[in-house]
């Protein structure tokens, strides 16, 4: 009841409603639900934070096997937070927990290794530790996808290809708006947008119905023939996506016999017009021997095209040709640098956290204590440190003062870079240097 009203939610009472479900269902020992109440006393969501009480229910949680308490446990036990600082007791909870299936812990374990942060830098234990986390999502991407082509999102238009006038660019924009609600009534305008569009003659059109029957949805359930027709007629206008279309159906056999040599015709044509899904299908023919002769080159050819235009899943096949060295000499970091560009690309995951370059929240007191080890590293630090702590310290006055308790209804979270930009920080600390510059010239000019 909890998560369904938390993923329907629109407003913030709302979501405190769904955590007194938690919390009751916690109490009851529901494992699922005693996470959610851990992360949200941890995050401080609708200001409940208690980092004392999250971790002994983490601790409690570990004991019951939850891989995401162990992962929690390991985070804050690396960074000393509501807990000793512990580096060697926080590789054993990351351990445990990606043991246990849990992929963030997978990949800060590979970052480690990569790094050799507080292990013996081993890059061949970061490759594995990847590939875990990489074969998972790609074998999640082709099974949600059915077969391996990219859904459309609002923000991706297919570039360099022709559409025939502006009336009809602004029809496909339609498409991507509506579609992306993924609503029933949003999915009904879009098959709309897209029927008056392909009446006009618009090749985009016709290819994106096509794709529409093809995957199937409320508006247009999945029917192949009515697919092929689509592709077909988008096709005959030279439009890479129905060529695409059409050598995805005879690939797969959908709606027409299993033809290989008709798929890799119009694969290639596609390919030529520079679409990416389409370069990525003929590296999959030749990689994996469908109905050509396995050639390893040309698959890291046209694994490589499609992969400078982000394909994900032929970045993927690119890491897996580097680690095992087919076709292409092998390299164990360039392997992991491409396993790293997949997960980027399909942001399964919390990215920036999992990759270790920063933490998945603002924590004030945290980043205190990170600063103060940097000026204890290095005396060159002590400068830098100096003005950070400057601003980290006016941010956290300006917090104090404009959002305090009772006012927490009445005003929303400020946050500076929006309000005076993302250089503000720079501006103040120019502005004293300025203003100390004028002091001392007038004390001793």
């Amino acid at each position: 009841m909890g998560i369904k009203i938390l993923q329907q939610s629109k407003s913030q009472k709302q979501k405190a409603e769904a955590y007194v479900f938690f919390a009751k269902a916690a109490n009851m020992g529901n494992l699922k639900a005693m996470e959610k109440m851990a992360d949200a006393l941890l995050f401080g969501n609708f200001g409940m934070q208690n980092i004392t009480a999250a971790i002994q229910l983490y601790e409690s949680l570990a004991k019951e096997g939850s891989y995401k308490a162990q992962n929690a446990l390991g985070f804050l036990s690396s960074y000393g937070i509501g807990m000793e600082y512990n580096q060697a007791k926080a590789l054993i909870y990351y351990t445990f927990g990606s043991a246990g299936g849990s992929m963030m812990s997978q990949m800060i374990l590979g970052y480690r290794y990569l790094s050799g942060i507080n292990v013996l830098q081993n890059c061949e234990v970061a490759l594995n530790h990847y590939k875990k986390v990489a074969d998972y999502i790609a074998d999640k991407l082709e099974k949600s996808e059915s077969i391996p082509v990219e859904k459309v999102r609002l923000t991706e238009r297919p570039e360099n290809l022709s559409s025939n006038s502006e009336i009809l660019d602004w029809d496909i924009y339609q498409y991507y708006k509506f579609l992306a609600e993924r609503g029933d009534v949003q999915i009904q305008k879009a098959l709309y947008y897209f029927l008056k569009a392909a009446k006009a003659g618009s090749a985009n059109a016709m290819a994106f119905i096509g794709k529409m029957y093809l995957e199937g949805n409320a508006a247009a359930p999945q029917n192949n023939a009515t697919a092929f027709k689509y592709f077909s007629m988008a096709a005959s206008k030279g439009n890479a996506i129905g060529l695409h279309g059409l050598g995805l159906l005879y690939f797969y056999g959908k709606g027409v016999p299993v033809n290989y040599a008709e798929a890799l015709k119009y694969f290639q044509k596609a390919a030529e017009k520079g679409w990416p899904n389409a370069q990525f299908q003929l590296g999959f023919m030749y990689y994996s021997g469908s109905g050509v002769w396995k050639d390893y080159k040309l698959a890291f050819k046209y694994f490589y095209l499609a992969s400078q235009s982000g394909q994900p899943l032929a970045i993927y096949y690119l890491a897996e040709m580097y680690a095992t060295g087919t076709g292409v000499l092998r390299s164990c970091r360039t392997a992991v640098e491409k396993r790293l560009k997949f997960l980027k690309k399909r942001r399964c995951i919390q990215w920036h956290f999992s990759y270790g370059i920063e933490l998945p929240f603002k924590d004030i007191h945290l980043a205190r204590r990170l600063y103060d080890m940097a000026a204890q590293t290095s005396p060159d630090a002590h400068i830098p440190v100096f003005f950070a702590l400057m601003k980290l310290e006016t941010v956290h006055l300006l917090q104090d003062i404009l959002f305090f308790k009772q006012f927490t209804m009445c005003w929303k979270w400020m946050k500076l870079d929006n309000t005076l930009g993302p250089y503000w920080d720079l501006f103040v600390i120019g502005l004293i240097v300025a203003v100390l510059i004028f002091l001392l010239r007038n004390r001793y000019g």
